[in-house]
């Protein structure tokens, strides 16, 4: 058996929010670009996979219908704004919208049906901005929402684990599972006053989702050493107490220091150290069971080498990826580490953490 299914399709290109727009195809060409160099694609432990489209009623698993229908009539008519900020579609969204909800939903399957360990899903349009009723930081449908609702539906799963790594925070995600235990969502991003106004410290849920909401909100220019702090002494215990059955990795790689839409300064060796967490954890915890989902990530010096380190983690392939790591400001890591600090305050209402 492969180890890893890397699912894309050329497909995700068509979807076109403007020349000039910082999601574009070429951030997804990059990756694809990197993964078929040569030591990397010699790789026998993982390999490309066709997405399916999703049915209208997946896409109903996490959004209004009346939403679902505004979104095809835009398309329809030519395209043009979803939202009041940046959210564009053109005539080919909707179907490649609804390819990037279905190729999700094909990597989980793969991996709940036992044909791969684990899977990438490289999708776009991204997912995890999207709410119930509106798209929003260019996320139509919010693919990994709608991969967990599917979990719990179609294969009964109680637990679920969303870690949400893009640089910022994934306030749909966040919105619909809000109120419920059976899918504990954590984020680490930058200060999310800017954008998208929520993701701080004191969103931990409600009713029975109350302590299963836990937002690590970084300070802009947090450096490597912070972050991977946050990742072992918060979401990693965490994420041991909580025991998935299986994890979902919103796996935006804005966070990298060259990146044009994000200000953290992490290094493409900071998310290699952060998969080799995350691999190790689902190996002791869920069987293995991961599905990691791209949202974020627009270096087009590095988004491709992050995509390419992560899937050689993923898939035990031999990769190496070079980079600095940026010196991080004093004052940079003594916010950061107040952070840290009082999230651990908040959680230990509900988590064992030291």
């Amino acid at each position: 058996m492969n180890r890893t299914a890397v699912v894309f399709s050329p497909i995700y290109y068509q979807h076109n929010p403007g020349r000039s727009h910082p999601e574009s195809a070429k951030r997804l060409a990059a990756i694809v670009s990197e993964l078929k160099k040569n030591k990397l694609s010699r790789g026998k432990n993982w390999q490309f996979v066709e997405p399916e489209k999703a049915r209208i009623k997946d896409v109903a698993l996490v959004h209004d219908p009346e939403y679902i229908k505004l979104v095809e009539a835009v398309c329809k008519s030519g395209g043009g704004l979803l939202d009041s900020g940046d959210t564009v579609a053109s005539p080919e969204s909707f179907n490649v919208a609804l390819y990037a909800v279905g190729g999700t939903l094909k990597a989980v399957k793969l991996v709940m049906e036992k044909r791969f360990e684990n899977a990438f899903a490289l999708v776009r349009p991204p997912g995890h901005h999207a709410e119930k009723f509106r798209a929003f930081g260019f996320c139509v449908f919010n693919n990994i929402a709608i991969a967990a609702r599917f979990l719990l539906k179609k294969f009964g799963l109680k637990r679920i684990l969303i870690l949400d790594i893009d640089a910022h925070h994934g306030n749909g995600t966040q919105e619909v599972f809000y109120e419920t235990n059976k899918v504990l969502y954590i984020s680490l991003h930058q200060d999310p006053r800017d954008f998208p106004g929520t993701g701080f410290i004191d969103e931990i849920g409600e009713g029975e989702g109350l302590g299963y909401n836990v937002n690590i909100p970084l300070p802009y220019g947090t450096g490597d050493q912070t972050y991977l702090k946050a990742v072992r002494e918060i979401a990693t215990p965490i994420i041991y107490q909580y025991k998935p059955q299986f994890m979902l990795i919103s796996a935006g790689l804005d966070g990298h220091y060259t990146d044009p839409v994000a200000s953290l300064s992490l290094s493409a060796l900071c998310y290699q150290k952060v998969y080799e967490i995350i691999m190790n954890l689902a190996s002791e915890i869920c069987d293995g069971r991961l599905v990691s989902v791209l949202e974020g990530g627009y270096s087009s010096a590095f988004v491709g080498k992050i995509a390419a380190a992560a899937i050689a983690r993923m898939s035990g392939t031999l990769y190496t990826v070079k980079d600095k790591v940026p010196a991080t400001h004093p004052r940079a890591r003594r916010q950061g580490d107040k952070v840290i600090e009082e999230v651990k305050r908040v959680q230990r209402t509900f988590w064992n953490l030291y």
